[in-house]
């Protein structure tokens, strides 16, 4: 391979290194941590604050700590619908969600009049 040759391809890879480390690194989405049961308690929070309010069109990582077979997590609000946790089901599932603009709601299914909550999206 003559000098220009490997010249050029040298030049060629600093470029292409330096356009990847100017590209922007993405932020990995914000946790919200929910937790259902074992008793009738269900709750969702940002590094250990109640969440009463999120930003619209930003993703979040929702991870929903289910501790009882009797209860489920569900999250309802503009065009979405989504059950997070089910019912017979006790571990932790994780779910990455960008929200609208609006106002939403979690709850327990079975268990509704006493456990839920909500929050609202900007």
């Amino acid at each position: 391979m003559s000098r220009r040759i490997a010249a050029t391809l040298a030049a060629a890879a600093v470029g292409a290194i330096g356009l990847l480390m100017s590209l922007p690194a993405t932020a990995a989405p914000t946790t919200v941590a929910g937790k259902v049961g074992p008793g009738y308690t269900i709750n969702l929070t940002i590094g250990g604050k109640k969440v009463t309010k999120l930003k619209a069109g930003v993703k979040y990582r929702f991870v929903i700590a289910d501790r009882s077979e009797d209860h489920d997590f569900r999250l309802v609000g503009p065009g979405m619908s989504k059950l997070l946790s089910g019912e017979e089901y006790m571990g932790t599932k994780t779910t990455v969600l960008s929200l609208k603009k609006g106002s939403y709601r979690f709850y327990c299914a079975p268990h509704s009049d006493e456990m839920r909550g909500g929050f609202s999206v900007s």
